[in-house]
C-alpha cells in the first residue's frame, strides 16, 4: 500500500513544473510514513499478547497481587521469561503466597498461578511455567548477530498496575556491547560483591540509549520489524555491578543477551 501511494505521488509530481515538484516532494515525505515506523506499529500489535506481568499472590494481603516486573511468553506458550532478580528467593508459605503471571490488559487482568522451572542467577534469567490456555509465544533470535547501532524496541510495564495493565513500548539502539561490570579504579573501591563478580567468567551485555524503569525489568528486547527477541531488559542486576561507582544515569538501560535464555530453555528440557 505504501509503495502504491509513493508511485502515484511520483507520477503526479512529474507533471508539475520544477518549482512545484520540489514543494510536492517535500509534502510527500511528510505524508508517507517511514517503512520502519509502519513495521513497528504492526510488530507491537503482534507481540502485545505475549507480554505478561510477574508477581506474587497472597489472598489475605491488600492488594492481593504484588506486581514485581515484566515477562514475555516463549516456547510452548505456557512459559514466561523474566529476570532472576524479579522473582523472590522465598515465599511466605504459611500465608499461602505464590508466584503468578499476569495476562490480559486494562482494568481487569487475569491472574494465573505459576512456578519457577529454571533459574540462572549468574546471568539474571528465570523461566516460569503458568497455568491456563497457551498464549502467543515470541521467537528468540541469535544475539551473537547483534551489532552496535542496531535499532530495537522493548515493551513492558514500567509503572506496574498503578494505572491499569497497559504495556508501554520504547525504542532504542544498541549503543554498546560492554562488560557487565565496571572495573574499579583502585582496590579501595572494591567490595565483596564486586570481587565475587570479577572472579566469575565475565560476559557482555547490551547498553541501550533508551530509558527503562524498575518495572520494565524482564521486558523483551526485540527487533522492531520482525519481533524476534534478542535480549531481556535489566535494570537492577546490571546497574548494581556496572554503575556502582558513578551517578546513576536516567537515560541508559541494559539488556542481557538472549542467548542465555536459549541456553536455559535447553537445560530445562534435558
Amino acid at each position: 500500500m505504501i509503495n502504491l501511494i509513493a508511485k502515484l505521488q511520483a507520477l503526479a509530481v512529474q507533471r508539475l513544473s520544477p518549482i512545484w515538484q520540489i514543494g510536492m516532494l517535500g509534502v510527500s515525505l511528510l505524508l508517507v510514513p517511514s517503512f520502519g515506523h509502519a513495521q513497528l506499529i504492526q510488530t507491537i500489535e503482534k507481540i502485545k499478547p505475549s507480554i505478561v506481568g510477574i508477581g506474587t499472590f497472597q489472598k489475605t494481603r491488600s492488594p492481593a497481587v504484588n506486581y514485581i516486573g515484566t515477562g514475555f511468553v516463549v516456547d510452548d506458550g505456557l512459559h514466561a521469561v523474566t529476570n532472576a532478580h524479579v522473582v523472590p528467593d522465598t515465599l511466605d508459605i504459611q500465608k499461602m503466597e505464590s508466584y503468578v503471571v499476569i495476562t490480559g490488559k486494562g482494568q481487569n487482568p487475569e491472574i494465573r498461578s505459576a512456578t519457577i522451572v529454571a533459574l540462572d542467577k549468574e546471568h539474571d534469567v528465570a523461566i516460569l511455567k503458568f497455568m491456563g490456555e497457551a498464549l502467543p509465544a515470541m521467537q528468540l533470535g541469535d544475539a551473537e548477530t547483534i551489532r552496535e547501532g542496531r535499532r530495537m524496541a522493548y515493551t513492558g510495564f514500567p509503572i506496574g498496575m498503578v494505572l491499569g495493565f497497559y504495556p508501554v513500548t520504547h525504542e532504542a539502539i544498541i549503543s554498546s556491547i560492554t562488560p557487565i561490570i565496571l572495573p574499579a579504579f583502585n582496590s579501595r573501591q572494591l567490595d565483596a560483591k564486586m570481587i565475587r563478580q570479577l572472579q566469575k567468567t565475565p560476559f557482555m551485555v547490551f547498553q541501550l540509549d533508551g530509558i527503562a524503569y524498575p518495572g520494565s525489568s524482564g521486558s523483551p528486547l526485540y527487533d522492531a520489524e520482525t519481533g524476534a527477541v534478542y535480549g531481556v531488559i535489566n535494570m537492577v542486576f546490571v546497574k548494581g555491578k556496572k554503575e556502582s561507582a558513578i551517578t546513576d544515569p536516567s537515560g541508559i538501560s541494559y539488556a542481557i543477551p538472549g542467548n542465555y535464555i536459549s541456553n536455559l530453555l535447553q537445560q530445562r528440557k534435558r
